[in-house]
C-alpha cells in the first residue's frame, strides 16, 4: 500500500473516532466543534461523530476563575493578597478573551503534539486549538493572557520567547508584577441594579475602580465596556491616585477627580448579570470582572 494511501487512512481514523487515552504521535489536525468555553485554557468540544470531550490547551496556563491562584506560579507577580487579587481579574480577563475568540458551535481545529504527554489531569485531551489560521495557544502566551506551563512541548522555545516579550511590556497578567509598587487598577464594586427604574436614575447605576498600588494610574484613552460592546473611554485628564477609587456613572454629570460620567441616555449593566471589562490606551485588557 502506498504511504499517501496509509497517512489518509490515519487521518480519516483520528476524525471519525474518539480520541484515545493515550494520544497518538501525530501532527495531523482533527475538527471539532466548540460546545462551551469553560475558562481561559479548557475548552469542551464535540467530534464529528457526536462524542465528546474537554481540551486542555497545551502549553499554556492561565489564572484560575473557579479557585485561588499562587502568586508563586507566575513569575515576578508578588505572593500577597493584592498579587493574588490581581491575577484573579487577569484569570477573569483570559476568559473573557477565550469567549470572543471562540464561539459555542464553532468548528476549530486540533493539533496535536507527539512531544506532549497526550492527556493531562483529569483526563483532558492536551491539545493546540487552530483558529482562523491561528494557534490560540501561542496568542494567550503572547498577549500576556497566560504563562508557559512548565511542560515538554514541541513548541516550548518559540511560547517562552512570547513569555518574555509578554513580561517586558508588562501585557495582561503580567502587569500584576507591579502591584503594590505601581499602580494597580482594580474593579471593587459593581452597582447594576438602580433603585426604582434604572433608566430613570441612571447615576444610581455605577461601577468602582480603586488603585490598590503607591503610583497614580494615568486613565487618558483607557475604556470600560460591558459584553454587549458598549464602550466609555476616559477623557485625556482621567486619573486615579493611590489608594483612591473612581466611580463611573452611567448617567450624565460633571466630571470630577473621584466620579465619572458615561452620558449614556439608558441603562448599560444588565441586572441579571454581565461583565465590566476595562483596556488600557493600547487595548490591552486590565482587570474584567463578571457578576
Amino acid at each position: 500500500m502506498r504511504l499517501g494511501t496509509i497517512v489518509g487512512i490515519v487521518a480519516v481514523i483520528l476524525v471519525s473516532v474518539a480520541v484515545p487515552a493515550t494520544a497518538p504521535t501525530t501532527t495531523d489536525t482533527i475538527s471539532a466543534t466548540v460546545t462551551e468555553v469553560v475558562d481561559g485554557d479548557t475548552v469542551d468540544i464535540e467530534y464529528t461523530n457526536g462524542t465528546a470531550d474537554t481540551v486542555r490547551l497545551l502549553g499554556v496556563d492561565t489564572p484560575e476563575v473557579f479557585g485561588s491562584n499562587d502568586p508563586t506560579e507566575f513569575e515576578g507577580v508578588p505572593d500577597t493578597p493584592a498579587g493574588e487579587a490581581c491575577l484573579a481579574d487577569a484569570g477573569d480577563a483570559a476568559s473573557s478573551y477565550m469567549k470572543s475568540e471562540l464561539s459555542v458551535g464553532e468548528q476549530i481545529s486540533l493539533e496535536l503534539d507527539p512531544e506532549s504527554d497526550g492527556r493531562g489531569d483529569y483526563g483532558r485531551l492536551l491539545a493546540y486549538i487552530h483558529d482562523d489560521g491561528q494557534n490560540l495557544n501561542y496568542n494567550l502566551v503572547d498577549t500576556g493572557q497566560a504563562r508557559v506551563y512548565d511542560s515538554q512541548f514541541s513548541l516550548s522555545d518559540s511560547f517562552y520567547a512570547a513569555e518574555s516579550d509578554a513580561q517586558a511590556a508588562e501585557r495582561g497578567l503580567w502587569h500584576c508584577r507591579d502591584t503594590g509598587n505601581s499602580g494597580s487598577l482594580s474593579i471593587t464594586e459593581i452597582h447594576a441594579d438602580a433603585a426604582g427604574n434604572d433608566n430613570y436614575n441612571l447615576n444610581d447605576e455605577y461601577v468602582v475602580f480603586t488603585n490598590s498600588g503607591s503610583e497614580t494610574i494615568d486613565l487618558s484613552g483607557w475604556g470600560v465596556s460591558d459584553a454587549a460592546g458598549h464602550t466609555y473611554s476616559f477623557p485625556s485628564d482621567a486619573s486615579i491616585a493611590p489608594g483612591s477609587t473612581v466611580t463611573l456613572h452611567t448617567g450624565s454629570g460633571s466630571d470630577t477627580s473621584s466620579d465619572r460620567y458615561w452620558g449614556a441616555t439608558g441603562a448599560i449593566w444588565n441586572n441579571g448579570g454581565d461583565t465590566v471589562t476595562v483596556r488600557d490606551s493600547s487595548g490591552t485588557v486590565v482587570a474584567t470582572k463578571s457578576y
